[in-house]
């Protein structure tokens, strides 16, 4: 036997006979097997422990399937080092018949590095699956994210809606969905199975950099936990959270038919009843308005939407550029059309 046919043995024998990973499988699978109905879908890859889990599971569902699934990984050419991680990635992944798909970004990224980065990965995905008919992108963001993003929208003063969990699906187009199985997963469990199964992961050195929010967000939420406030605890309030904001919701789609006029280059939003809206649904009408114009995946920044609103609030006049929009007061509307 060859010694890559014996690594892939090894992948299966070890997913299959290890108590602790094999119970993280069959969830896995019985979930992504409702999602996506057994089609093909987009792993996305990094090195990280996290995706080296999902770059397991997937593999033993693809065997166990007989489906495709594309890995894939994104250079975005940020470090010097960058190409040859990705490569180290790549021929690890070889070994056990794992074939990595690498995508080089050739743009430069230099200014806000992480939200340029997740949304250049993004759209590398998003037209990958729209070019190969694929609806699904798997991602393998885990619980230990969901806090992070938590505290780190708390710093910034984000409502109802950014401090809520994150979606186990969410739309990234009208033709392709991000799915995260492993929400309800701790990090050092993803590190369990990455260790067992490929015997390595590897660490991103920006994930020890102290110039970036994520990263000090990430020694706090050690304290917290030192001093007593569980990561259980903080979990907990994100998915109450996420219950107001399915009622709000609600509402707020309601709110959009009512307060927006869609045309083919423009949406007009109507003043006076915006105005008359509490702040929550004011921001929420604006923000979303904002974001499904732009056919952003992320929304804008909390604190622009809030100055636009002030600015209205005071009747000052208004012209701002935001998320590549132009959003301007035109009589008894706000328009937004494309910037340029």
């Amino acid at each position: 036997m060859s010694k890559k046919n014996s690594n892939v043995l090894n992948l299966k024998s070890t997913i299959i006979k290890d108590r602790k990973i094999f119970k993280i499988y069959k969830d896995f699978k019985r979930e992504i097997s409702k999602i996506t109905n057994n089609k093909p879908f987009v792993a996305a890859i990094s090195g990280g422990a996290d995706s080296l889990a999902l770059a397991a599971l997937s593999e033993l569902y693809r065997i166990e399937k007989k489906i495709i699934i594309h890995f894939i990984l994104i250079d975005h050419g940020i470090r010097k080092n960058s190409q040859k991680e990705a490569k180290s990635v790549q021929k690890l992944l070889k070994k056990f018949s794992i074939f990595l798909k690498i995508k080089k970004n050739s743009r430069k990224i230099k200014a806000n590095i992480q939200k340029a980065a997740r949304d250049t990965r993004y759209k590398f995905l998003s037209d990958f699956c729209i070019k190969k008919k694929i609806k699904y992108i798997l991602t393998a963001h885990h619980m230990d994210d969901q806090i992070e993003t938590f505290l780190i929208r708390l710093s910034r003063g984000s409502g109802v809606q950014g401090l809520s969990s994150m979606n186990r699906v969410s739309k990234l187009s009208n033709k392709v969905k991000i799915v995260r199985p492993f929400l309800d997963i701790k990090k050092k469990d993803l590190q369990y199975i990455s260790k067992k199964v490929f015997k390595k992961f590897f660490e991103d050195p920006s994930n020890k950099n102290k110039k970036y929010l994520r990263t000090r967000i990430r020694s706090l939420k050690d304290k917290f936990e030192r001093s007593g406030i569980s990561h259980s605890q903080i979990i907990r309030s994100i998915n109450n959270l996420a219950t107001s904001r399915d009622i709000i919701n609600n509402y707020l789609n309601q709110a959009i038919k009512l307060l927006t006029e869609k045309r083919r280059n423009e949406v007009l939003i109507k003043l006076k009843p915006l105005l008359l809206e509490n702040e929550e649904i004011q921001f929420k009408v604006l923000s979303q308005s904002i974001q499904n114009f732009s056919k952003s995946y992320y929304p804008p920044r909390s604190k622009k939407i809030f100055n636009i609103l002030n600015k209205l609030k005071e009747r000052k006049k208004l012209k701002s550029t935001l998320a590549g929009c132009v959003i301007e007061k035109t009589g008894l509307n706000l328009s937004i059309t494309r910037e340029g």
